[in-house]
C-alpha cells in the first residue's frame, strides 16, 4: 500500500497528465468491480483477483530495480496490523460500491483524511492542522448533500430512503476509518520502508486474506456472464496498472509524496458509471460531491 502521490512542487505536463490517468483508472477499476457484483461475483472474490495481480506486478517492479528491503524490528511489527488494516478497508469499500452508486460510495470513502487526523489526535497526540479543522465541515456539508441525507432528491422519506442506502454508507465510512488508521500507522510506524516494498507485503497480506475469505464460503464466486468476466479482468487490470505506473513512472519525474490530483477519481467514477451503468445522482448530489472532492483536494495541496 502507499498513500496517494502529492504535490510538492509544480507539476510538469507529463506529470499532471500521468496523475490523472491513475486516477481515471482507480475510479474506472470500482465501475468495473461494480459490474462485476452485477454478474455473479462476489467481494472476496474481486480482492483476491485484485490483490493477487497487483503483488504480482509489483514484485515484477523489485525485481527488475533490485530494491533492496531494509526493515527493522519495529517495522516489521507493524505491517501485518497495515495489511490487515488495508485489507478490511479493500473488502469494505468493495462491499459499498456493490450496494450504491459508484460514485457514492468513493465520495463517502473520500472523508479519510477526517479519519487520518481523528486517528494522529487517539494514537499520537497530534493536533489536527487548521487548515484541516476548517475542512471538516465543508467536507460535512458536502457528504450530506452528495448522500442526499434527507431524501429530498431521491422522493422518499428520510427512513425509507436510509434502508436503501445505509448499509453501502456504513461500509464506504468503515473503510475510509481503517484506512486512515492504516495511513497514520504507515507513516509513524513503517514510513521509511521502501514504497514498493511497502505496498507489495501489505497486498500480499491482503490477498492471503481475501483468498482465506474465499475458501470459508466455498471458492471463487466467479462471472455467469460475459459481462462480468470484462468487469473481473477490468478491475485487475486497471488496478494492477495504475499502481505499477505509480511506482516506475512517478519517481523518475519528481512526484513523490500525495497528490491532490488523484483525488478526482470519484469524479471519473462518476462519469464513466454514468455512461456504462446508466447511474444517475440528482444534481444537488453532483453538487456536494464536488464540495467534497473540491474540498480534500484543497487539503491534498498543503505544504508539510
Amino acid at each position: 500500500m502507499s498513500s496517494k502521490p502529492s504535490i510538492a512542487s509544480p507539476l510538469s505536463g507529463t506529470a499532471f497528465s500521468i496523475l490523472l490517468l491513475i486516477a481515471f483508472m482507480m475510479g474506472a477499476n470500482h465501475v468495473a468491480a461494480r459490474l462485476a457484483f452485477d454478474h455473479g461475483v462476489d467481494v472476496a472474490t474481486a480482492v483476491a483477483f485484485r490483490s493477487g495481480a497487483t503483488v504480482l506486478a509489483v514484485g515484477l517492479v523489485l525485481r527488475m530495480y533490485r530494491v533492496p528491503l531494509r526493515i527493522g524490528l519495529r517495522q516489521r511489527r507493524a505491517l501485518p496490523a497495515i495489511g490487515v488494516l488495508v485489507a478490511v478497508q479493500s473488502l469494505c469499500l468493495y462491499s459499498s460500491v456493490a450496494r450504491l452508486p459508484v460514485a457514492l460510495a468513493l465520495l463517502a470513502f473520500n472523508t479519510y483524511p477526517l479519519w487520518t487526523a481523528l486517528w494522529a489526535r487517539v494514537l499520537y497526540q497530534h493536533r489536527p492542522a487548521p487548515r484541516v479543522l476548517r475542512a471538516m465541515p465543508v467536507i460535512l456539508v458536502g457528504l450530506t448533500l452528495a448522500l442526499d441525507v434527507f431524501g429530498a432528491a431521491s422522493g422518499l422519506q428520510a427512513s425509507a430512503h436510509w434502508a436503501r442506502i445505509g448499509v453501502g454508507v456504513a461500509f464506504a465510512l468503515a473503510a475510509a476509518a481503517t484506512f486512515g488508521l492504516a495511513l497514520v500507522l504507515t507513516q509513524h510506524e513503517a514510513g521509511d520502508i521502501d514504497g514498493r516494498w511497502r505496498t507489495f507485503t501489505t497486498l500480499s497480506i491482503v490477498a492471503v486474506l481475501a483468498l482465506l475469505g474465499v475458501a470459508t464460503q466455498g471458492g471463487f464466486h466467479l462471472p455467469q456472464a460475459s459481462l462480468g468476466w470484462v468487469g473481473l479482468l477490468g478491475l485487475t487490470a486497471l488496478y494492477g496498472t495504475a499502481f505499477t505506473i505509480m511506482f516506475t513512472v512517478l519517481p523518475r519525474l519528481g512526484v513523490v509524496g500525495n497528490s491532490a490530483i488523484m483525488n478526482v477519481e470519484p469524479i471519473f467514477a462518476l462519469v464513466l458509471a454514468w455512461l456504462l451503468l446508466g447511474q444517475s445522482i440528482a444534481p444537488v448530489q453532483v453538487a456536494g460531491g464536488l464540495l467534497v472532492v473540491a474540498t480534500v483536494m484543497w487539503l491534498g495541496t498543503r505544504r508539510n
